[in-house]
């Protein structure tokens, strides 16, 4: 017995030391504390020439937005109607974003209604509340709860720190816009809940310019890890 204990507890070692390490490296690396900045006129400003960058009008006036995200899950979201359809496996989930109990769900195309059918529900929500916001987070920094603040950088440049304090599937959650000479995005770091490093910081690259010429992007680089978005359409409905 002390043998196979000796045996199990080396595996455990050797199969979660490297992780450790990994993860102790990568937190001394890039872990650091949320800065502190300033609201008022200045952020809005600056807020302001982002959307302006991005072409926001056009956003808004988009009202329906197709979209798959990292090859896994596929959104149908009519943004006019509070509606979108989530699909993933054998799963269709009919989200009703204004009143979420009202949200149907499919499973291989016959509609569900059995004892997990509001798990469904929440992560067809959760789903769609994480990934379209590294589709449109920019276009978000004026919503409902939102705090926007100017940080200066430690280059002297100027940096969008904005906090949802309410909404979304993690209240609290705070990013830092970095933004080229044009305004527009070119990268954020985030303090959020769901990551244990602070400051981490994702690209917001190879934008694509819509049929309803809203911009959007197609890939995030995130430390080594690619977010690839794809498949994007958008209308303009009457």
């Amino acid at each position: 017995m002390k043998k196979i204990l000796k045996i199990i507890a080396g595996i455990v070692i050797f199969l979660t030391l490297p992780t450790l390490l990994l993860f102790g490296f990568l937190y001394l690396k890039y872990d650091e504390p949320l800065p502190e900045g300033k609201e008022g006129v200045a952020a809005d400003a600056l807020a302001e020439d982002m959307l302006s960058a991005l072409n926001h009008q056009a956003y808004e006036q988009t009202s329906y937005i197709e979209f798959t995200f990292k090859n896994m899950h596929r959104y149908k979201w009519n943004k006019a109607d509070k509606t979108c359809e989530v699909l993933w496996k054998n799963f269709r989930v009919e989200l009703d974003l204004d009143s979420i109990n009202n949200s149907k769900v499919f499973v291989a195309e016959k509609q569900y209604d059995g004892e997990e059918k509001e798990d469904y529900i929440k992560k067809a929500e959760n789903y769609f509340n994480n990934d379209s916001f590294w589709l449109v987070a920019p276009y978000k920094v004026f919503d409902k709860g939102t705090e926007r603040r100017l940080v200066k950088t430690e280059d002297g440049d100027e940096a969008l720190l904005v906090t949802y304090t309410s909404g979304g599937t993690t209240p609290g959650d705070s990013y830092l816009w970095h933004l080229d000479d044009n305004s527009m995005p070119e990268s954020f770091q985030m303090w959020v809940d769901i990551l244990p490093i602070d400051g981490l910081k994702a690209t917001w690259s190879d934008w694509t310019t819509t049929d309803t010429k809203a911009k959007l992007p197609t890939f995030h680089k995130l430390l080594v890890l690619g977010i690839e978005i794809t498949d994007i359409n958008t209308l303009i409905l009457d």
